[in-house]
């Protein structure tokens, strides 16, 4: 146990390393469901093209959105997104930041989906078999066929078994001009993936290295506070069951007529420091208003305590506030 808590604890001090560990994971994921799924083509006229492009756009949609559900940080963009403004203005350029961190994460798993089934070409087949050119490739002296009769020899491509327009087109010649059609699509679908990762992860921080770096702290910012709320949160809970307990057995223990059921008196400096852990919070009432007013109007970003003049560029310094100060600026509202 001992050691699946020091991973867990390394994953969360981690965040980042971690989600790109689990965006690995989902790419490996999304080729290897590619070669264990069943391809069936229906070999269809009237079908084909839905389902080679439903095979081709359907997963990458769902492991998109498998990438946002998995990241943690979607509730924390949504609920900065949602919340009222109160004492902090909320930062449209640090919203664009996190979306956008999420969105190139979870673009990798379609992505790679997408490169597996252009490379491997069976789904452009199945999807575009009805569109070979005849007159390049096919027998220009087999006529006598109507257009709708044509489209429904040339569906049955894909299904060796019942194929029957051998007259018409040789099947492996149609299958071998689909596929690299397709091979030619799938590598210039990397190569734009590929270039497009380039630009945005290298040189986007070159054009707007300010607002880059002011977006990424504040993102940063917002993720820390959060999760010290949370630690502070879970501490008082603790401490606040340690006393309601405490206080339980006592009460018990005054109302037992029994001389020889004393329970032994907790010593005045742990007492003391499970009450200092309170911050003063003693009742479900105002703590539920504490919650309340953190969602409703959380503290500004301009601590109010001694500041700091910096004699190089002149601006004003606030040093950083513990975070058990939050608790007590809300216990005061």
């Amino acid at each position: 146990m001992d050691k699946f808590r020091m991973i867990f604890q390394f994953l969360q001090s981690n965040q980042e390393s971690f989600m790109n560990g689990i965006c690995g994971i989902m790419a490996l994921a999304s080729a290897q469901l590619y070669v264990a799924f069943d391809f069936k083509c229906p070999c269809l006229p009237g079908y084909n093209l839905a389902y080679g492009m439903g095979i081709l756009f359907v997963p990458p949609l769902v492991l998109f959105l498998l990438g946002f559900v998995m990241n943690n940080n979607v509730s924390m963009l949504a609920e900065e997104w949602k919340r009222p403004t109160g004492k902090r203005q909320k930062d449209p350029a640090v919203l664009r930041y996190m979306f956008c961190s999420m969105a190139q994460r979870a673009m990798i798993a379609p992505a790679v989906w997408i490169s597996v089934t252009l490379l491997d070409g069976e789904c452009f087949v199945c999807a575009f078999c009805t569109s070979v050119p005849i007159e390049k490739l096919g027998n220009e002296s087999y006529t006598g066929l109507s257009e709708k009769a044509m489209r429904r020899i040339l569906a049955q491509i894909p299904c060796t078994e019942i194929y029957s327009g051998h007259e018409l087109i040789a099947r492996e010649v149609a299958i071998r001009y689909l596929r690299c059609v397709s091979q030619a699509m799938g590598w210039t679908f990397v190569l734009l993936m590929t270039l497009l990762a380039f630009l945005v992860r290298s040189l986007r921080p070159c054009f707007t290295q300010a607002a880059f770096l002011k977006s990424k702290y504040w993102s940063h910012y917002i993720d820390i506070e959060r999760k010290l709320f949370d630690e502070t949160c879970t501490e008082h809970a603790k401490s606040f069951a340690k006393v309601c307990i405490q206080q339980f057995f006592e009460g018990m223990n005054k109302d037992l007529s029994m001389g020889h059921s004393h329970f032994p008196e907790k010593a005045p400096s742990e007492a003391g420091e499970e009450k200092e852990k309170l911050l003063g919070i003693m009742d479900q009432r105002t703590m539920n208003k504490l919650l309340k007013n953190w969602h409703k109007c959380k503290p500004p970003l301009c601590l109010n305590q001694e500041v700091l003049q910096n004699g190089w560029a002149g601006e004003i310094i606030h040093p950083p506030v513990p975070k058990r100060e939050y608790a007590a600026y809300y216990s005061k509202v």
